[in-house]
């Protein structure tokens, strides 16, 4: 491809699937417009539903516990080769690399280990939205990957206002997600959590209206993404799939425009083969996923009978693995925790509601496997019952099959951190209690 386009890699927190093209009643114009110009995957699934371990799986194409991300960087996780974050294989066919505002790969303190020709980390997302648009109105002659991170959704959320978001942000007509109970406090909860997805897509709408204005829009490809699910308890860091969907929305020239919807499984790992594809380059042989491109030609139904994922730290370790297809959802745990473990859950209102509930002593298996057909939410499990024994054998051979193809340390036992990372102990009810190192909780024979 002589003349490669530009990529604009829009990403979130803590987002999910909760934005207005997805069906839920908040609105998001400008997402909706993105989905209405572009191609939506109504089934797209991160590879770990925990912040710095997703956006590894993205941007190096490979799972956690392959490019060494197996927990947070700010607590002390880093990539095993920087090399393998996809900026350096688009630098070798001349594209120029701009971070703006959250990366969550690395310390911030060493933040020049990524590679990038120009980072401007920092800033509310006003901040970053103008240098984004700063950028652009003065874009390098060269094609360019910018990464426009923001930090909305993340808790703490900020403050509806119905006034301005309309009856998504009025705590008394908003619904909350369907595995948390309908309360005064939930609603609360989920009306902040509209507020930021209202500033959240207003920064994407100055960001669309200036690729046009710089009569860019023609020539780049826009990729929407969030990290997992979103950071309500029995959500975020968890394998069901109100953890691990993500929404994804692409829109660019040629095979990536027009308002197609995709319900074929995706993995966040397809990303990275499937930009090689596009712009005809070699992919690296690390990488995991496979590209999507036959897909949106319409040469295949599918590209996927099942995608996995995987939880390793998050706040705590909670070592656990899931292998999904269309119809089911086989979870295992690889710890001896009869209970959750809490401090893998944001503190909220909502948690406040399930902690006061008997959250802490509500018992938890050791295998999950869930019928997403009768059962969408993952709440029945069926694991332990005599009627889908054939299909758990399934599952369990799946996931065992791939552990083994894809060197998975945890077959050989805990996965260690590295030196001086920080975790909280696995019976810890908040993420904000005092960190200790890793080594040091399983070293003390700490209950993982």
């Amino acid at each position: 491809m002589g003349n490669r386009p530009n990529i604009l890699y829009l990403h979130s927190h803590d987002t999910g699937r909760y934005v207005q093209p997805y069906g839920h009643a908040v609105s998001t114009p400008n997402i909706q417009r993105l989905a209405a110009e572009g191609v939506l995957f109504r089934n797209c699934f991160c590879c770990s539903p925990t912040c710095s371990p997703s956006r590894s799986g993205l941007l190096t194409g490979m799972v956690p516990h392959s490019n060494g991300m197996t927990g947070l960087a700010h607590r002390g996780w880093h990539l095993d080769d920087y090399n393998q974050h996809i900026i350096h294989t688009l630098r070798r066919v001349g594209y120029y690399s701009a971070l703006v505002g959250t990366q969550h790969i690395i310390h911030a303190n060493r933040l020049d280990r990524i590679g990038y020709d120009m980072a401007l980390p920092g800033g509310d997302a006003q901040e970053r939205t103008r240098a984004a648009i700063a950028f652009l109105a003065d874009a390098p002659p060269q094609p360019f990957f910018l990464s426009l991170g923001y930090k909305e959704t993340h808790r703490p959320f900020h403050g509806a206002q119905p006034a301005r978001g309309g009856y998504a942000e009025d705590e008394r007509y908003v619904r909350p997600p369907a595995i948390l109970p309908d309360t005064a406090d939930t609603r609360r909860d989920m009306a902040g959590f509209n507020a930021s997805v209202r500033v959240l897509d207003g920064c994407y709408g100055q960001i669309l209206h200036a690729l046009d204005d710089a009569g860019l829009a023609e020539n780049t490809l826009v990729l929407c993404t969030a990290d997992h699910g979103i950071a309500f308890p029995g959500m975020k860091c968890t394998l069901t799939d109100h953890g691990i969907g993500v929404l994804l929305i692409v829109r660019g020239p040629d095979d990536l425009s027009g308002g197609t919807v995709v319900d074929a499984l995706i993995s966040h790992l397809d990303l990275f083969p499937t930009i090689c594809d596009w712009l005809d380059i070699d992919p690296p042989a690390w990488l995991q996923g496979v590209s999507m491109m036959p897909l949106l030609r319409g040469e295949v139904d599918s590209i996927h009978d099942e995608v996995y994922a995987e939880v390793n730290y998050h706040a705590a370790y909670e070592p656990q693995r899931c292998v999904r297809t269309q119809r089911f959802k086989y979870i295992r745990r690889f710890d001896d925790r009869e209970t959750a473990v809490l401090a893998n859950c944001d503190d909220s209102l909502s948690k406040d509601i399930w902690l006061q509930s008997g959250w802490r002593e509500r018992p938890q298996a050791k295998e999950y496997l869930f019928d997403l057909i009768f059962d969408p939410n993952e709440v029945c499990n069926l694991a332990a019952g005599p009627d889908k024994q054939d299909v758990l054998e399934d599952m369990r051979a799946s996931l065992a099959q791939w552990m083994e193809e894809a060197n998975d340390p945890l077959l050989a036992g805990p996965i260690r951190a590295p030196e001086g990372a920080q975790v909280n102990a696995p019976d810890a009810v908040s993420p904000e209690e005092r960190t200790r190192p890793a080594s040091q909780i399983l070293d003390l024979g700490d209950d993982l």
